[in-house]
């Protein structure tokens, strides 16, 4: 059974996925319990780093209603949990992947770390009798910082990785010792140069459902399913497949509705390879739900990337390199295509919108004691644009250079662009998005607009950002077009919803292409049993990817059907047309409808007439495409508390072919929430002496409300990409990559004398008074 959004009772005026949501009526991982479910609760480290001397479950074990204890020793056949493409490093090094397991059998790496797992009939019998499971702990000294990480004494975590050293990655220059000498030359002979150092802070998901999954094993066939919140039931089985070296046919993964993805939920964590080992072990389902405080010790996080950032400029304020080198926090093992962050995803976005000669990058990726970081909202791209943006303006500063005229000047304006990093820009208008995006912003009265704060004795700034990304990752993706009967046209996709519209999108794009009303196009998802080759819904990638896939889907459909419908016409098949739903002798009012000739295609298949009926699944290859824009933040501060409002917000976007405007737009918003939230507060801080996660919950841990939404005004400048059939390109992360430079780059414009230009993320009230102090102190 796949998750289905029907979109025959709804009205196609908006979005076909929130009624049933809004009513309550969804499903997700805690909605559908198993007759004979158990329940699991993971005992966790409270230790950052430490080896186990022991695990006594016996006083967990007599607790009524427990029915095991499962420790490392029941983790018997699971493989490492952490899988992640090769990587070169440095002089022919590679990445280095240790062992992640389900339960830590000899030491834990990170607080949080799941030693053992409780089964119990009820989930609070469970929690309860945790409390008696004794683990005996050896402390040890933790590191937490990546650059500490890799000092000379620091704390050893892993004896195959040196210094803490996963890799050394030297950009992807074919000869990166050339490329840093001739940058070298560059900078040396420079008019101007431009320094900046800053940190990316790490933040966590917080996804609105936490995660969860539900195990069940099925010994007559041994084979297993595993019901969870994921990004793609395709992937997430491949992942797992992978760790336990099965057979596909061994594993079905089912996701219903998620609440909330982001990334967190593309790959398998340990405690779904527990639970699975535990359905087999029990021979019933086993479930599992995070709760809030167990998902900031368990989750994967983000971010935590550290760069010093160099852009050498001539006498007239053109860029002529750019060096960059940074140190990722890989946490006490490697996430999901984590080391890939910092270095492959982080660099394909550079030069950014600008005509940049030369390009050096190098990134350290280092093991520390904290959570993984893995994909969230962006995954590289908000560091890599935040980084050049921040040294964009200190290059402003530096020259005397008009931040505007600066960034006008130095913009690309041919395509396709090759890039120094290996990309091709195949599609891009940039200034006129800047130009509109200045017009939105009401930049010719701005400094009028400062003025009058400086009366009310505020401090008022502008910042800007020129956002290019890179979007899709993996190309491969699928789409299947069945027709069920009863005159609907069924489409299963690889790919999960988790918010982003498919039903309404592509229900819309597959009716407007075959002629037919959406209400009669249902969607289906989240089944691995569909066999969908594809990724995840991540990256930006699935309106560009699927679109395609549909597209061919249809061309197929129309191609087999025509010479079904000729002989349903007695017509010759080159007289054959296609519109509006119908097959029709051109020329003539004789015509047939599509699903009368898709039910005639069934038939002749079932005879062994054709070889293929109307059903047609497509599976296609998608370059990555580069959404680009330009965002505008102006803030006002008080300079008295600290205290600051972004009082107008203005963004400008290509996103190519927008599939649904209305999507698109919400997919923005949703995304600048992101990046407000890192650029003002969020931030995951950890005890540097004893490995404690500081901030644990929502009481320290900020989130962004409405309140803190600025008003906003937003257009898009579309320019169709050209490496799909549509011209689609990426939309859901373009305001958090945006955001977050727009932003502290108007609270440096903002603070007199330089004082809040280089401020680290978040610029909370605190850090903003100290830097107004340091204004009047000079």
């Amino acid at each position: 059974m796949d998750a289905t959004t029907d979109a025959t009772t709804h009205s196609f005026h908006g979005r076909v996925e929130d009624d049933v949501l809004v009513r309550g009526h969804g499903r997700y991982v805690a909605d559908a319990p198993l007759p004979n479910q158990a329940y699991a609760y993971f005992v966790r480290s409270p230790h950052a780093f430490a080896r186990i001397v022991s695990v006594d479950a016996s006083g967990a074990t007599g607790v009524p209603g427990v029915i095991a204890v499962l420790t490392a020793a029941d983790m018997e056949g699971i493989g490492n949990i952490s899988r992640h493409p090769p990587l070169p490093g440095r002089n022919g090094s590679k990445l280095i992947v240790t062992h992640r397991p389900a339960l830590a059998k000899d030491r834990v790496l990170h607080i949080g770390e799941a030693v053992a797992m409780v089964v119990a009939e009820r989930a609070l019998t469970a929690q309860d009798a945790g409390e008696f499971v004794n683990v005996e702990y050896e402390p040890l000294t933790p590191v937490t910082d990546a650059r500490d990480a890799l000092k000379d004494g620091a704390p050893q975590i892993w004896p195959e990785a040196p210094n803490n050293l996963a890799v050394d990655w030297p950009g992807p220059a074919p000869d990166p010792a050339a490329n840093a000498a001739e940058v070298e030359r560059i900078f040396a002979s420079a008019k101007y140069i431009a320094r900046i150092s800053e940190m990316n802070q790490r933040l966590c998901v917080a996804s609105m459902e936490p995660r969860g999954a539900t195990a069940t094993y099925d010994a007559a066939h041994d084979a297993f399913t595993l019901r969870t919140c994921s990004q793609s039931a395709g992937a997430m089985r491949d992942n797992v497949l992978g760790i336990m070296n099965w057979p596909k046919e061994k594993l079905r993964v089912i996701t219903e509705d998620v609440g909330g993805a982001f990334g967190l939920k593309t790959s398998a964590y340990p405690e779904y390879m527990a639970l699975l080992a535990a359905a087999k072990k029990l021979n019933r389902p086993v479930h599992w739900m995070s709760g809030r405080s167990e998902a900031f010790l368990s989750d994967n996080q983000a971010r935590d990337i550290y760069s010093d950032v160099e852009l050498a400029l001539d006498e007239k304020g053109k860029f002529l390199a750019l060096r960059i080198r940074s140190v990722g926090n890989m946490g006490a093992y490697l996430g999901a295509i984590g080391a890939n962050i910092p270095t492959l995803s982080f660099t394909r976005c550079l030069p950014g919108m600008y005509d940049i000669p030369k390009v050096d990058i190098g990134v350290k990726c280092a093991y520390t004691n904290t959570l993984p970081t893995a994909p969230y909202r962006g995954a590289g791209r908000p560091e890599s644009i935040y980084a050049l943006e921040r040294v964009v303006d200190e290059a402003a500063r530096v020259t005397g250079i008009d931040p505007v005229k600066l960034r006008r000047r130095n913009l690309c304006r041919k395509f396709p662009y090759k890039t120094q990093v290996g990309t091709v820009i195949d599609s891009g208008d940039f200034e006129p998005i800047l130009d509109k995006a200045l017009e939105l912003a009401d930049y010719g009265n701005f400094k009028q607009r400062r003025r009058e704060a400086q009366k009310r004795g505020k401090y008022r700034g502008l910042g800007i950002c020129c956002m290019l990304e890179h979007a899709g990752g993996t190309p491969t993706e699928s789409a299947l077009l069945e027709f069920p009967g009863n005159e609907t046209l069924q489409f299963r996709l690889n790919v999960q919803n988790t918010g982003q519209g498919h039903a309404t999108v592509f229900s819309k794009l597959i009716g407007e292409q075959l002629g037919i009303a959406p209400e009669k196009i249902p969607h289906r998802h989240g089944d691995s049993a569909n066999e969908l080759p594809g990724y995840a819904s991540v990256g930006s990638r699935s309106g560009m990817t699927v679109s395609h896939s549909v597209l061919k889907a249809v061309e197929a459909i129309v191609a087999k059907g025509k010479p079904i419908a000729a002989a349903m016409l007695e017509a010759g098949e080159g007289d054959i047309g296609y519109r509006n739903g119908a097959f029709e002798v051109v020329g003539t009012d004789r015509s047939v409808s599509l699903f009368e000739v898709a039910a005639r295609a069934a038939e002749m298949k079932k005879r062994g007439e054709i070889a293929e009926d109307l059903d047609t699944k497509q599976v296609t290859d998608t370059p990555q495409t580069f959404p680009n824009g330009v965002h505008i933040a102006e803030v006002e501060i008080d300079p008295a508390t600290g205290h600051m409002d972004i009082v107008r917000y203005a963004a400008v976007d290509d996103c190519g072919f927008p599939l649904d405007e209305m999507i698109v737009e919400g997919q923005l918003h949703g995304s600048l929430a992101s990046g407000l939230g890192q650029a003002l507060m969020e931030r995951t801080v950890y005890d540097g002496d004893s490995g404690q996660l500081v901030t644990g919950s929502f009481m320290d841990y900020a989130m962004p409300r409405a309140e803190d939404m600025p008003p906003l005004s937003d257009a898009l400048h579309n320019t169709p990409a050209t490496t799909n059939p549509l011209g689609v390109k990426g939309v859901g992360e373009a305001g958090t990559t945006a955001a977050i430079a727009a932003v502290m780059n108007a609270v440096a414009d903002a603070i007199p004398n330089g004082a809040g230009a280089h401020l680290d993320m978040p610029a909370t009230a605190q850090k903003i008074w100290e830097a107004c102090q340091r204004a009047k102190a000079t």
